[in-house]
């Protein structure tokens, strides 16, 4: 059997695998991905891309190209509760950071935008830009068997165009083959949690709803109907294309309901949630999926590691799942990277399941509970299971009636659109991870204090093990965000005014430990202007002390002020995190 020799072998070609596949091909590692599958995604299944992703993105170089394609944020902030699409409107909230109250946490958060965009839209980007970065990505070959021992993972795959099985050796693997991740299962990673929480279908239709929908924009709009109050009531509508076509989700209790998934009776249902069988409903893919909400308790054995679903399964809500495999990529990435060139110790790569894994178990407990919150909202109207048309519109008369029970409601409703807040504007969640691990260098200062709701409210600090806050600056009179400073696959020393000292430094433990330290001087009137002063203060640091930023923009150490010995102070600090 022919053999093939790398240092990284990526399997899976979802949003994860594409993403650390670009990442890793950038930086030059001999590297081998494959894929199962002919091609990227056929469907949009995952949607809503938060800023955090985005800034990967724009690190790969692509983020122009993904808001080319997308639902652009301010066109996706309401989400809408009605009847029908065509129906009776029964309330809407603002979502995604769009409202008044939140457009600027959001906006001070990052550079980037939230956006919607379908996984066949965003795979085929990623995609290319691996390929031009000279990935090695191989679709229709399969993992069949998959070992390893102390020296190195060896994969059996079948390349399902030629039918020929080979052997491909190397140092690492990433397993990113979803959520029956052959990986996952044949090397013996541990998961814990419950599956089968529910059941969904989702059906991507055509339909021209511009009359119903472009005067209230969204990604999301749910239907409430009588005699369905299964967490999302009748059915809920992903935007894929502004106002024309749509993914139709319909979540259901298998042991109280089945669908039934003909064409005649999906085009029926279709119909229906729509409100108006005028519409021309055309029916592109229909797939079943299921709730869950499982996590691997590792995230590394031995040689290999698992990211993206093949990590962390759990529903849809909040829209953490492709932003979160996409973020294990980032991690991942660098790490391995430094070690496969030789510039870090393996230890390094124990830092993903440090700090990543306490962030799958996050993510898979925020999605549950979200559902949780989206669920409360059916039976607010007062529409339940096993209603009668009749009963269930008269409910929804009560609800709006000048009475008792309808105050009630109404003012339960407001409570619940509140709390689903957590569910659609937790900035918090999608941006506030820190990492506590031996790649975050302790400067021996407590992590701060969240003086809001963690979960909603997104807060910035140079605590080592967060990430790089993001404020806008000037270079050559032109703006460009802290962020824009980092990333680009190495590592990145920040000072000020009285800090020159630092990019000496970094010069010189550059050159002893052959690792790229990129260094850039902040501060009023230097190259990179800090015109606003808001640098200074979210620095949290003296003008002359230093942070060191990590390839994936986290805050790897810092200096409050100038050490009498910088050399010094950096030599020890890159040291520990790469462990040498």
């Amino acid at each position: 059997m022919r053999i093939e020799e790398s240092d990284v072998l990526v399997v899976g070609a979802g949003p994860s695998g594409l993403t650390t596949t670009a990442l890793l091909a950038r930086d030059g590692i001999s590297m081998i991905a494959v894929n199962r599958y002919p091609g990227t995604a056929h469907t949009p299944r995952a949607h809503i891309t938060n800023q955090r992703a985005m800034e990967v993105f724009r690190d790969l170089g692509i983020e122009e190209k993904v808001l080319a394609r997308a639902l652009p944020a301010d066109q996706m902030g309401n989400n809408v509760w009605a009847t029908s699409v065509a129906g009776r409107e029964l309330a809407r909230s603002h979502a995604w950071g769009t409202g008044p109250d939140r457009a600027g946490d959001y906006a001070k958060s990052s550079p980037c935008s939230m956006t919607n965009i379908g996984q066949h839209d965003l795979e085929p980007i990623l995609r290319d830009r691996a390929l031009e970065l000279g990935a090695d990505l191989r679709f229709n070959t399969e993992l069949v068997a998959i070992s390893q021992d102390a020296d190195r993972v060896e994969a059996e795959v079948v390349d399902h165009t030629t039918g020929e099985h080979y052997l491909i050796r190397a140092a690492y693997a990433v397993g990113a083959d979803g959520g029956r991740s052959v990986v996952a299962s044949q090397l013996g990673f541990p998961f814990e949690g419950e599956t089968g929480l529910g059941s969904a279908v989702n059906v991507w239709i055509e339909a021209d709803l511009t009359e119903h929908r472009a005067h209230r924009p969204g990604a999301l709009f749910f239907t409430i109907q009588p005699g369905r109050d299964f967490w999302l009531g009748a059915g809920t509508f992903v935007t894929v294309r502004p106002w024309t076509e749509f993914v139709l989700i319909v979540v259901y209790d298998p042991a109280t309901e089945q669908i039934d998934l003909s064409h005649d009776a999906l085009i029926e249902r279709a119909h229906k949630v729509i409100g108006d069988d005028s519409v021309e409903v055309t029916i592109k893919d229909v797939s079943e999926w299921q709730l869950n909400h499982v996590v691997a308790l590792e995230y590394r054995k031995g040689r290999a590691f698992v990211i993206g679903d093949a990590a962390h399964r759990h529903p849809p809500a909040n829209g953490l799942g492709s932003n979160t495999s996409v973020q294990d990529g980032y991690n991942l990435a660098w790490k391995l990277s430094l070690v496969v060139r030789g510039l870090a110790d393996d230890s390094l790569l124990d830092s993903y399941h440090d700090e990543r894994q306490p962030v799958g178990r996050q993510v898979v407990d925020r999605a549950l509970a979200s559902v949780g919150l989206a669920g409360s909202i059916p039976p607010v109207f007062g529409v339940g299971a096993g209603q009668s048309d009749e009963e269930g519109h008269a409910a929804l008369d009560t609800f709006f009636s000048d009475s008792d029970e309808g105050r009630e409601r109404r003012a339960a409703l407001d409570q619940a659109i509140a709390a689903n807040d957590h569910h659609f504007n937790a900035n918090g969640v999608e941006l506030g991870q820190r990492y506590m691990s031996a790649a975050a260098v302790t400067d021996g200062q407590q992590q701060p204090a969240y003086d809001r709701d963690a979960e909603l409210f997104y807060h910035q600090t140079t605590w080592p093990g967060a990430y790089l806050p993001h404020q806008w600056l000037a270079r050559e009179g032109r703006r460009v965000s802290t962020l824009d400073l980092a990333g680009g696959g190495v590592f990145t020393l920040l000072t000020g005014i009285g800090g020159e000292a630092w990019a000496k430094a970094a010069v010189a433990v550059s050159a002893e430990l052959g690792i790229e330290i990129r260094t850039a001087v902040v501060g009023r009137g230097q190259e990179i202007d800090d015109p606003y002063g808001s640098w200074r203060t979210a620095s949290e640091i003296e003008e002359n002390g230093a942070l060191l930023v990590r390839p994936d923009r986290y805050i790897g150490w810092r200096a409050p002020t100038l050490t009498p010995d910088p050399t010094a102070s950096l030599r020890a600090a890159l040291g520990s995190i790469v462990n040498r």
